[in-house]
């Protein structure tokens, strides 16, 4: 009789399993991948990517989040890495390149950790005790701001801009993006869905302006209608201004002509009672958000009312926000008080279209930004770099804390940090120490993004924090250091604290990962047993 032990198979045939070191080396590296990729972006002299999907569409950008995901990743840990982007875009809108960076060191920095033998979860518990303790030192080292701090408030959005393709214009359009969220603050509560930016191309990024107003990609629906209407009378209706259909299949039956021309002549009268409703109201501009038959057209024409159709429900709550008036679904309950005002609606032809601009709205709380450029890919950048400057600005009222930027922080931080490890006894304090060296990844991929030698500049600046210089950066240009406050390189508070805590977070997750079981079915780019498919 043999010995041998009939081996057990407990998962579906075609079921990878990577356990152990081997997939903590696994995860790590697909996770400091994903950093690589975007580290290259950051700072003012970060590069750019061309990204071309299947279908030959080109983005160009230097955007995190954008980059990663368009690159539509595969691996698993990696896909983790690519949620803190979409979280920090979503909580700030800025900051995204610098958290998965952050996240990348730290697992770089955990694994030297591992391969001393120290246990993923004494890593996992200093990494939380850093974690903390970096946030106390940014409310400490942080200066509050308020609404009417215009001045910082437009270098925020400067510092915001600057790499990006709106660099040439970063001045102007910095103005427009604090004039924007200042219209449409209401006290501490500023919503950025209120903000509606339009792009077209044509003209150059200095045409971009701010409309006091709503910019719609519509134009009016019959060309005898007037073209500009001055001190309108604005009408939102969100039902259709057409006949409305049976429920139910109905029959007619007519036995005589006459009763076909009766029957069309009531139709007409209908259709005429809905637009004696609207003049009566006193109403002369129509924004409605379904359907208006033609007949319907040609009477608002005759009266001179200026109407468009087909307008989104997020741009009629906007026009509503901007002008005043309340969205109607019933004629017939419509007066002179659901009107809105504005001081010109007008159909202004923009690039190769036509456009209805309602401009001139007396204390709008929902604005326009429309923006030029000379491409389509320009555009489009200009409009991802104001999207990350109205987020900073927008997080920098909201909290009403901001940092130096350049590096600045992130040297304190470490500083810092290493004089607290020094106060732990343990193993945690190892994490504690890799966790203050992850921190210098930001000012090191800045230095080597400008062509610096990042080891001379990141000491010259640990000098000038000894010195407490809190607020010495790295000025790229000149490869000198300086003080970030004062030549306006400014960040909201809370970029800093959302990019730490979620690349923490997801640092301690990754790490706490002993074992991968991928599912036959789950496609290309899993993790398999000697690392190599890790395809992205």
């Amino acid at each position: 009789m043999s010995n041998q032990v009939q081996p057990i198979y407990i998962l579906p045939e075609g079921t990878q399993r990577t356990q152990g070191k081997s997939a903590h080396k696994n995860n790590i590296l697909a996770a400091k991948l994903v950093g690589e990729t975007v580290r290259t972006t950051l700072g003012p002299k970060g590069m750019d990517k061309m990204l071309v999907d299947s279908m030959g569409d080109i983005i160009v950008t230097n955007d995190g989040v954008t980059i990663l995901e368009e690159m539509q990743i595969e691996h698993p840990a990696a896909k983790m890495i690519v949620e803190i982007a979409k979280t920090q875009e979503n909580e700030v809108g800025d900051g995204t390149t610098t958290a998965v960076v952050l996240a990348g060191e730290l697992l770089k920095n955990a694994e030297l950790l591992l391969e001393k033998d120290i246990h993923p979860t004494i890593i996992a518990k200093g990494y939380r005790l850093a974690e903390k303790k970096a946030m106390e030192i940014l409310n400490k080292i942080c200066s509050d701001i308020t609404i009417l701090d215009t001045d910082i408030l437009e270098k925020i959005a400067q510092t915001a801009m600057t790499g990006k393709g709106a660099e040439n214009s970063k001045e102007n359009l910095a103005n427009l993006t604090v004039e924007t969220v200042k219209s449409i603050a209401e006290g501490s509560s500023i919503d950025k869905n209120n903000i509606k930016i339009e792009k077209k191309v044509g003209g150059s990024v200095e045409d971009t302006e701010l409309v006091k107003g709503i910019i719609l990609d519509k134009e009016r629906v019959n060309s005898s209608m007037p073209k500009k209407v001055d001190n309108p009378k604005i009408v939102l209706i969100d039902s259709a201004l057409e006949i409305k259909t049976t429920e139910i299949d109905a029959k007619i039956q007519i036995t005589d002509p006459n009763q076909i021309q009766a029957f069309m002549d009531q139709e007409e009268n209908m259709l005429k009672k809905m637009v004696d409703k609207i003049e009566k109201s006193g109403a002369n501009v129509v924004f409605c958000q379904k359907g208006i038959d033609d007949l319907v057209q040609h009477f608002l024409a005759k009266k001179g009312i200026y109407a468009v159709r087909r307008v989104k429900r997020s741009d009629m709550t906007k026009l509503s926000k901007a002008t005043g008036a309340k969205i109607a679904t019933n004629l017939d309950e419509l007066s002179s008080e659901d009107l809105g005002a504005a001081q010109c609606v007008e159909e202004k032809k923009v690039g190769e279209e036509e456009m209805t601009f309602v401009s001139g709205c007396k204390n709008p709380k929902s604005v326009t930004l429309l923006i030029r450029g000379g491409t389509e890919h320009v555009v489009d950048e200009i409009k991802r770099a104001i999207e990350d400057a109205i987020g900073d600005v927008i997080a920098s009222i909201k909290v009403g804390k901001v940092v130096a930027g350049a590096g600045a922080v992130e040297i304190e931080l470490a500083n810092q940090l290493r004089s607290y490890a020094n106060s732990l006894s343990g193993r945690e304090q190892l994490a504690v120490l890799s966790y203050a060296d992850s921190m210098e990844i930001i000012p090191i991929t800045l230095a080597e993004n400008s062509g610096l030698d990042p080891i001379d500049v990141v000491t010259e600046m640990k000098s000038s924090h000894d010195n407490n210089l809190i607020h010495s950066g790295i000025n790229v240009f000149s490869g000198k250091v300086m003080d970030s406050w004062k030549e306006g390189i400014i960040e909201p508070l809370k970029i800093k604290t959302q990019a730490i805590s979620s690349s923490t977070e997801v640092a301690i997750m990754i790490l706490r990962i002993d074992d991968v079981i991928a599912g036959s079915g789950t496609g290309e780019g899993q993790p398999t047993p000697d690392g190599q498919n890790l395809q992205m």
